[in-house]
C-alpha cells in the first residue's frame, strides 16, 4: 500500500515496479486521474470523433502519437503500457484478459487515449467538506451502464457510463458548483436522483466497481465516467482494442487546479 500523499511520479514508478494494483482514488490529492482506451490507428480517428461529440463522457487530456508509449502533455516520464495498476484486453469486444503490463501486447500501430476522470475532483470535493463514500469504505466507485445514448461517430456508438457517488441533500448544490468547475474531468452531474430514470434498475448491483452504503437523508448523484469507452467496444466489437481496469487509473503531473475554468 502507497502512502496517500506519495508523488505522482514516485506513485507511477510503484506501479511500474508491480507494487501496487489497486484503485487509485484517494491517492495523490490535487492531481489529475485519467482514464485510457488503446485502439489501432485505423480505428483511432473515428474514436477521436466520438470523444469530441461526447466531451462530458470522454472529455480528452492526451492522445498520443501512433506508436508511441511516452505521454507528452499529462506527464513526464510516463509510460502509457506500465503506469496504469490494471488493464483489460477486449477481442471482438469481449474482456479476455486483465494484465498489470501491456508492453508485451504493444503494437506499432496502437493510438493511446487518455481521457479525464472523476476520481480527480474528489480530493476538490473532500476540500469542500464532502465525504468519498467509495474512499470511506475502502472500495471502488460503483460505475453503471446507463440508457443514455452517446452520440455516435463513425463506427463507434453505445451507451453512456456513470460514477455514483451518495450525497446528502444538503450538500447537493455545493457539490453540483465544486464539480462543474473541472469539465476536463466530467464535471457537474448527469443526473441527480432516481437511478431508474436513467435506466439503473438496482444501484446495489453496479456494472463496474462495488457497491457502496447509500445512508438515509442522501441522494445517488451521477456523473458521466471514462468507462464510458467499455460500454462502446462491447457494443461494436472492435477486433482489438484495450483500457484501464475500472478505478485503476493514471494520475498525472496536471494538478486539478489547472483545469478548472
Amino acid at each position: 500500500m502507497a502512502e496517500k500523499n506519495i508523488t505522482p511520479l514516485a506513485f507511477r514508478q510503484l506501479i511500474r515496479e508491480g507494487k501496487f494494483t489497486e484503485p487509485t482514488s484517494g491517492y495523490c490529492p490535487g492531481f489529475a486521474q485519467a482514464n485510457l482506451i488503446i485502439l489501432p490507428k485505423e480505428e483511432a480517428y473515428d474514436f477521436l470523433l466520438f470523444a469530441q461529440r461526447n466531451p462530458k463522457a470522454c472529455p480528452l487530456l492526451e492522445v498520443t502519437d501512433v506508436g508511441e508509449r511516452l505521454t507528452k502533455y499529462v506527464a513526464k516520464d510516463c509510460d502509457i503500457a506500465t503506469d496504469f495498476p490494471k488493464y483489460w484486453i477486449y477481442r471482438d469486444g469481449v474482456k479476455t484478459e486483465e494484465v498489470t503490463d501491456i508492453s508485451s501486447y504493444w503494437q506499432d500501430d496502437f493510438v493511446a487515449f487518455v481521457i479525464g476522470c472523476s476520481f480527480s475532483f474528489e480530493s476538490e470535493m473532500i476540500d469542500a467538506g464532502i465525504e468519498i463514500r467509495h474512499n470511506t469504505m475502502g472500495c471502488n466507485v460503483p460505475m453503471y451502464i446507463t440508457n443514455i445514448d452517446c452520440v455516435p461517430a463513425g463506427r463507434f456508438s453505445g451507451k453512456m457510463v456513470v460514477s455514483m457517488r451518495p450525497i446528502p441533500s444538503n450538500q447537493l448544490v455545493k457539490t453540483v458548483t465544486v464539480t462543474a468547475a473541472l469539465p476536463k474531468v466530467h464535471g457537474s452531474p448527469i443526473h441527480i436522483g432516481d437511478p431508474k430514470e436513467i435506466g439503473i434498475t438496482d444501484v446495489a448491483h453496479p456494472d463496474f466497481g462495488d457497491p457502496v452504503e447509500i445512508r438515509p437523508g442522501e441522494t445517488t448523484v451521477f456523473w458521466p465516467c471514462g468507462v464510458t469507452p467499455q460500454s462502446i467496444v462491447m457494443n461494436v466489437k472492435p477486433k482489438l482494442a484495450i483500457t484501464h481496469a475500472p478505478g485503476h487509473m493514471l494520475v498525472t503531473d496536471v494538478k486539478n487546479v489547472d483545469l478548472k475554468e
